[in-house]
């Protein structure tokens, strides 16, 4: 089945508003997710839904997925996917991503231009167990675009087929690193991105220093081009490329200022793409 549609027949505005599914969550996580959604009740910028209804053990489970349309958006709007929690045990990155959302509620100038769709819990099931992987045993993170069997995979491969991101931009922490970096791929400006990205992370957190990370070769705290195979990204037969990005925190580094330097690193892409906002989609 191919999945890529033409930008314009989807219209994110037309989904209902839900409650939030609890069981997904722990409860953090849980309580985070269901103020950003009463606050989107009143927001003429921010947006709440779930896709991809799914059970396990008796529950049903749901990735909530949060759109976030800046100021000034066009016809043809810029839009960025932020993906957080695929690993369910990185639970830094979920709360990094709600944190963005709420500054983002408090500043909506700052996303102009923007369409942002941002996922913060992709692995449910991992985060209520806290367990990298699915109930099912499954590293998502090494599912996508082989066929996969896995509910969580198959309808975040429908949202990047048909939402056509320009940019996807996932989230991690790793257990193994001395400090933050990213990989670059996809269109070739990922990497005048994630520099920007990894210096204003900085400001909470040192760069990793390793030449060698995640097993593979990295250079200034940037991994050029290699990655696991089957990780989150767009469908390869999207042309133009997208930028995608992968942004890691050190885990062993203290949970809140993971969350500070996540946010700051976005906060980084958002500024440094703005001016391709007229021509992006030509990169």
């Amino acid at each position: 089945m191919n999945l890529l549609m033409p930008r314009s027949t989807y219209d994110p505005l037309s989904v209902k508003l839900p409650t939030v599914s609890r069981e997904c969550y722990d409860e953090t996580v849980f309580h985070l997710i269901e103020q950003l959604r009463r606050d989107s009740e009143r927001s003429e910028h921010l947006f709440f839904s779930e896709i991809g209804k799914f059970k396990h053990g008796g529950a049903t489970y749901a990735i909530p997925r949060f759109f976030f349309r800046g100021p000034g958006v066009q016809d043809e709007p810029v839009r960025i996917g932020i993906f957080a929690a695929i690993h369910g045990d990185e639970p830094e990155t979920a709360h990094a991503a709600l944190e963005f959302l709420r500054r983002l509620l408090e500043e909506p100038e700052r996303a102009r231009g923007y369409e942002l769709y941002v996922y913060p819990v992709c692995n449910p099931t991992g985060v209520e167990n806290n367990t990298r992987h699915s109930h099912s045993g499954k590293d998502l993170n090494r599912e996508f675009w082989k066929g996969s069997a896995e509910p969580e995979v198959y309808y975040l491969e429908r949202e990047l087929g048909v939402l056509l991101f320009q940019g996807v931009i996932a989230l991690h922490a790793d257990d193994t690193t001395s400090g933050v970096y990213a990989y670059v791929r996809g269109a070739t400006l990922t990497e005048a991105l994630a520099r920007p990205a990894i210096k204003a992370a900085e400001a909470f957190l040192p760069r990793a220093k390793e030449l060698i990370i995640d097993g593979f070769n990295a250079k200034d705290a940037l991994i050029h081009g290699q990655c696991f195979d089957g990780v989150l990204s767009n469908p390869v037969e999207l042309k133009p490329a997208p930028f995608e990005l992968i942004f890691e925190t050190p885990q062993e580094e203290p949970f809140e200022l993971q969350v500070q330097a996540t946010v700051a690193a976005l906060d980084s892409i958002l500024e440094e793409y703005r001016p391709f906002l007229a021509f992006g989609q030509n990169l």
